[in-house]
């Protein structure tokens, strides 16, 4: 099973834990933009989209507006192609539009089930979304939900480099479907 790793605005730097996933996971893919300064929806929808036909059943492996990327996902056809969905730290792309126009075509946030299996990630004090709008994302999109109390954006400026918690999150929703594969196979 393939993990799709999508980084948000401005990609993820050298350190950053998505990163360092590309270097320790055989299985672990990028999801590279053609414009990480300069994020289109449209755009980088068609990009996840083709990754995502060429590695059905992925897990999708998400940070900062990589997860509000994914929550548009859900609504779209190949949606059904997504086996799990780890959004770590999701930015508030509503206020981001408010501050930058270039945030614009990713608001509003989606509001319904996304339709797969998903776990949120959130810090209490990251400054790209508040933890209560977070926690409420996370309820509405009927995902988990993990508090990871004050660690910033969960990026390198937080401290994170390798990231051993975020594989055990990812691995979790794998298990059910390999399971689910090995009683369909006897």
């Amino acid at each position: 099973m393939t993990t799709l790793i999508i980084p948000g605005y401005r990609g993820s730097e050298s350190g950053h834990w998505q990163r360092q996933w590309l270097e320790e996971d055989d299985t672990a893919r990028l999801v590279e933009q053609d414009d990480w300064e300069n994020p289109v929806l449209s755009q980088w929808l068609y990009v996840l989209e083709a990754k995502l036909a060429e590695t059905p059943d992925a897990i999708l492996v998400a940070h900062s507006l990589g997860c509000v990327l994914v929550s548009h996902l859900a609504s779209r056809p190949s949606a059904a192609h997504v086996a799990g969905a780890l959004l770590v730290a999701p930015a508030d792309a509503e206020r981001m539009a408010t501050q930058d126009p270039k945030f614009r075509s990713f608001a509003p946030l989606p509001r319904q089930n996304l339709g797969f299996p998903s776990i949120v990630v959130a810090s209490r004090n990251d400054p790209y979304m508040s933890f209560n709008k977070a926690q409420a994302l996370a309820g509405v999109w009927g995902s988990g939900f993990v508090d990871v109390e004050y660690a910033g954006h969960i990026n390198v400026e937080s401290g994170f480099g390798s990231w051993p918690d975020g594989h055990i999150l990812a691995n979790s929703m794998r298990r059910p479907q390999e399971a689910f594969r090995t009683q369909r196979a006897a």
